[in-house]
This record gives C-alpha cells, sequence and structure tokens, in this order.
C-alpha cells in the first residue's frame, strides 16, 4: 500500500465530497471537478475524511497512490484553484489572448495561436503569461505545451520559462 493511502485525505473547509458508484466529485466556492476510479478502487467518505481502498486485485495497487493524490488535487483546486506563470524573453516576443486563443509572436515567420482549452483562463500582459483554474493537470498540460513552443535556450535565456525556474546560463563564444 501506498504511503499516500495509508492515511485519510482531509476535506478542507469550502470543499464538499460526494462518492456515488464509481465516480467522486468534488464542489467548491471555484467550481466541481468530477473524477471516475478504475474498478477495483473504492472509495468512502467518514468524518470529514476520504478514504480509498482497493480490492482483492493486485494490478490496482499501483493506481491507489495516484488517485489519492488526483482526489487532494481536486478537493484543493475546488477549494482555492492553481496558477501558474510563465515569462517570455526576448525582444520582439509578444504574447496576447484573443477570445479563446493566445495569440503568440516567437521570432518564427508566422504567428503562433494556441487554442485555450475549457475551464482554463488566461491572462496575458506584457511578457508575463498567467494560466488559473481549478483543475491541475489541464492547466499543467497547457502551460507545458505553451513552453514547448519556444523553451528557454541557455545562451541569452531567450523563450518561455516558468516564473519560477532558473535557467543556468552558458557561456558564449570567446573572442580573440
Amino acid at each position: 500500500m501506498s504511503r499516500l493511502a495509508k492515511k485519510p485525505i482531509v476535506i478542507t473547509t469550502g470543499a464538499e465530497v460526494s462518492v456515488s458508484g464509481q465516480t467522486v466529485s468534488v464542489k467548491g466556492a471555484k467550481g466541481t471537478l468530477t473524477r471516475d476510479l478504475p474498478i477495483g478502487l473504492t472509495a468512502s467518505i467518514e468524518n470529514g475524511h476520504v478514504s480509498l481502498t482497493v480490492g482483492k486485485e493486485l494490478s490496482n495497487f499501483a493506481l491507489l497512490g495516484t488517485y489519492v493524490s488526483h482526489i487532494k488535487n481536486m478537493i484543493k483546486g475546488a477549494a482555492t484553484g492553481y496558477e501558474k506563470k510563465l515569462v517570455l524573453e526576448g525582444i520582439g516576443f509578444k504574447s496576447e489572448v484573443k477570445g479563446q486563443n493566445l495569440a503568440l509572436a516567437l521570432g518564427f515567420s508566422h504567428p503562433v495561436s494556441v487554442p485555450i482549452p475549457k475551464g482554463v483562463v488566461v491572462v496575458a500582459e506584457k511578457n508575463l503569461v498567467t494560466i488559473s483554474g481549478i483543475d491541475k493537470e489541464a492547466i499543467g498540460q497547457f502551460a507545458a505545451s505553451v513552453r514547448s513552443l519556444k523553451k528557454p535556450e541557455p545562451y541569452k535565456g531567450k523563450g518561455f520559462r516558468y516564473e519560477d525556474e532558473v535557467i543556468k546560463r552558458k557561456e558564449g563564444k570567446k573572442t580573440a
């Protein structure tokens, strides 16, 4: 059994968890999230705690810790939400939100347009792109896909980087 699954998941204030069959739903101030549990895992709510148990199949033991983390992320996301910030560095690099797309000028011969998924809010101001919402997976995946369009290069640091990310800089060519 995973170390995460040994402890019950605490339901924080501002979040309501309900279990119906194999579906766990969390309702909070920011919104509602639902997730289906795989066959063999069962969830129960007791005394303000959620606990997951595994059936007799050994293949589901590997999923136990993963789904505990998913439920913890759902509770936090529904209550407070998540946010990631990307910093765009480079001369001539621009970002702006146009409708349901993130329009980027990244030094290519053409502008890049990235569709914003449902449930994700994107705010672009100067060189800072803020991605927020209640689903941690959707926010992380969208931030990673935007960052992959122009990763920071190690010589001048141009490109997208996370706000708290440190880029190791390399020394350039030496002149005589």
